[in-house]
């Protein structure tokens, strides 16, 4: 059975080129590449307007992001797919640990664990992720995110460990 599609059901979006950004990671700050971003100074990754990700705020040690649900983020089941969920906590935790860093050290996850609380539909409203450090050292931090509902309830929670490395020796 061939289903047809409904033209009012469609999405399109556009980026800016990731490169201009990337030539700022070793000049600049977390904290202060973030707040470049956040002023329109510097484009938004391409991964926030693929997620279609919305407002962003950052201060040293914490970054809070939000995301309206929309039906392109559904699974089958008709919720909000795990994988978006994971995102947005993979990306407060992140850029929580980003905020701490000087000019020339850089980040990666190493890993992210993440526990869903409750289905996220478009019913849910605006989606708010706080990522916070938990600890930072020389070589790793430790950050985790909460995801809650327009009615504030918890929908999901994660803990990251990110890998800190010196770009000069970067690991790419």
């Amino acid at each position: 059975m061939t289903q047809t599609q409904d033209p009012t059901r469609s999405r399109t979006f556009s980026w800016s080129d990731p490169a201009a950004n990337a030539a700022h990671v070793g000049r600049r700050g977390g904290l202060e590449l973030l707040q470049a971003m956040i002023a329109g100074e510097l484009a938004a990754p391409p991964v926030m307007h693929l997620m279609d990700m919305a407002r962003m705020d950052v201060a040293e040690g914490w970054v809070a992001v939000e995301l309206t649900p929309q039906e392109f983020h559904y699974n089958p089941l008709g919720t909000v797919h795990g994988g978006v969920i994971s995102t947005l906590l993979d990306t407060a935790a992140a850029c929580a640990v980003h905020t701490t860093l000087p000019a020339g050290v850089g980040y990666t996850s190493l890993d992210l664990n993440v526990k869903f609380l409750r289905a996220v539909t478009v019913a849910s409203g605006t989606l708010r992720c706080e990522g916070t450090v938990l600890q930072r050292g020389r070589r790793t931090a430790l950050a985790e995110a909460r995801l809650t509902d327009a009615a504030g309830r918890l929908v999901a929670h994660a803990t990251s460990s990110c890998l800190l490395f010196d770009l000069a020796h970067s690991p790419a």
